[in-house]
């Protein structure tokens, strides 16, 4: 008989508004998997046990007297350490911030709350969600990274520690650390999800998002967190958001993508990959075709690799902007690695960002105008598996794109290399069309089931 941590989001949300599972019993399991596993992966910066507890009994009592606060009532769920908790340290995975206590939710953690979760604590980040690497291990081979920067939430989730969790992506955080790990992660549009109460890395680059075992938990996820913010004003435009897991339909029905165009591009993803996730990316694409999918290569945009040298230019100068007084007070308790971003981005002449961002305008326009012969753009969702060792959090590069542009993206697993690491496939569309790669990677996860596997630690 399965215990009650082996359950997805969707699974546990079921059996507790059917009475089947209570919140604190799906808690204890849970608390139990931690027990167990925890000393390895050091996906936890910091539990908040026995609070959740309370929360715990609160949400079983309301079960019994036959109120149900939301789709997640009673689900536990992690929370990058860079999102703000009320009560509860957010210390950004730096020395810097050690011992802020922040006063109010991040809008996002607000949101899980409301709509029943747990938050069961805050889950390690690399330092300021950049690129020194933080103590988590990846639970599929503990001497390998499990990505970053939300390397945390992506092992917890992976290590099943918890039912999902929140990360963040400035240019491959959530995607990356998914596909090393062998989880789901969707990074949305800009504009989706509200960055109030999240600390930037670069303000105009920064997507907060779910991480999750499934496309449906991910999308339950979503529904919860998305939606117009008056304090963060790149969500006031945004178009109310559907209902992300209702559109995938019944949990063993058609996601509905007969037709579906999915465009595979004819450069820079194909640049440095390695042969097992090459071979893994192919046999997903076939498999996407079995499930009615069109799928053909067409030509990236002339000015797309100018985009992305403008990505990192926009990225460090905001970077750097984000940091600079704190930087010149306190440089030596930066991390090597931020630190080096930080001393480039001050040297960016203001000209030369703002025409970095003239670059991105065109790339977003030209990439759009791409998205009305295709539906879907699929690729590698990184050049390979998690690389061993805990130096470095691996490459970004095939995330990057979709961070400047805005436009969503998310990671499905797809395979499992010969020594046993998952492998991600990558799937994009037009802006605020989260829906339709969700349909996309929700009918490849049922026509193959990778993510069902559980890691060894």
């Amino acid at each position: 008989m399965s215990e009650p941590w082996e359950l997805s989001i969707s699974e546990a949300a079921a059996a507790i508004a059917g009475g089947g599972l209570s919140p604190t019993d799906l808690l204890e399991s849970t608390l139990a998997r931690i027990e167990r596993v925890e000393p390895r992966v050091l996906a936890w910066a910091r539990l908040r046990i026995e609070d959740a507890r309370r929360e715990a009994g609160h949400l079983t009592q309301l079960q019994r007297s036959g109120m149900i606060l939301g789709p997640l009532h009673g689900v536990p769920v992690g929370i990058k350490d860079i999102f703000d908790t009320a009560g509860v340290e957010t210390a950004c995975g730096s020395r810097i911030m050690a011992g802020a206590v922040p006063a109010e939710d991040a809008a996002a953690v607000a949101r899980l709350r409301d709509a029943g979760a747990i938050v069961l604590g805050k889950t390690h980040t690399t330092e300021f969600a950049s690129f020194d690497p933080s103590p988590a291990r990846n639970p599929w081979a503990l001497d390998h990274t499990p990505g970053g920067s939300s390397s945390g939430s992506a092992a917890a989730v992976a290590a099943r520690m918890c039912q999902g969790a929140l990360g963040s992506q400035t240019s491959g955080s959530i995607v990356r650390p998914s596909a090393f790990c062998g989880i789901v992660g969707l990074k949305p549009t800009f504009g989706r999800v509200s960055r109030r109460g999240v600390h930037p890395l670069a303000w105009t680059l920064d997507h907060p998002g779910p991480m999750a075992r499934t496309v449906r938990d991910v999308a339950l996820l979503l529904d919860a967190i998305s939606g117009p913010d008056p304090h963060d004003p790149a969500t006031i435009s945004a178009p109310i958001p559907p209902q992300y897991a209702a559109a995938l339909g019944p949990s063993d029905g058609d996601p509905g993508v007969e037709g579906v165009r999915v465009g595979v591009p004819d450069r820079y993803f194909t640049e440095g990959v390695d042969p097992e996730a090459e071979e893994l990316t192919f046999a997903a694409l076939r498999v996407l075709e079995t499930v009615g999918c069109e799928v053909s290569e067409f030509r990236l945009p002339a000015e797309f690799e100018a985009g992305m040298d403008a990505h990192e230019l926009i990225h460090n100068a905001e970077a750097a902007a984000v940091h600079i007084d704190t930087y010149r007070r306190r440089p030596e308790d930066y991390g090597s690695k931020l630190r080096a971003i930080i001393e480039t981005g001050l040297q960016i002449p203001a000209p030369t960002y703002l025409r970095a961002q003239q670059i991105r305008t065109l790339v977003i326009r030209r990439l759009r105008a791409l998205l009305d012969d295709v539906d879907v753009i699929a690729t590698p969702a990184a050049p390979g598996p998690a690389p061993e060792g805990l130096a470095s959090t691996g490459s970004p590069v095939f995330n990057r794109p979709f961070s400047f542009t805005g436009f969503p993206s998310l990671t499905v697993p797809c395979g499992f290399t010969a020594a046993g690491l998952p492998v991600g496939l990558q799937l994009a569309g037009r802006p605020f069309d989260e829906g339709t790669i969700l349909r996309v990677a929700a009918a490849y996860e049922g026509a193959t089931g990778w993510g069902k596997k559980i890691p060894p630690a």
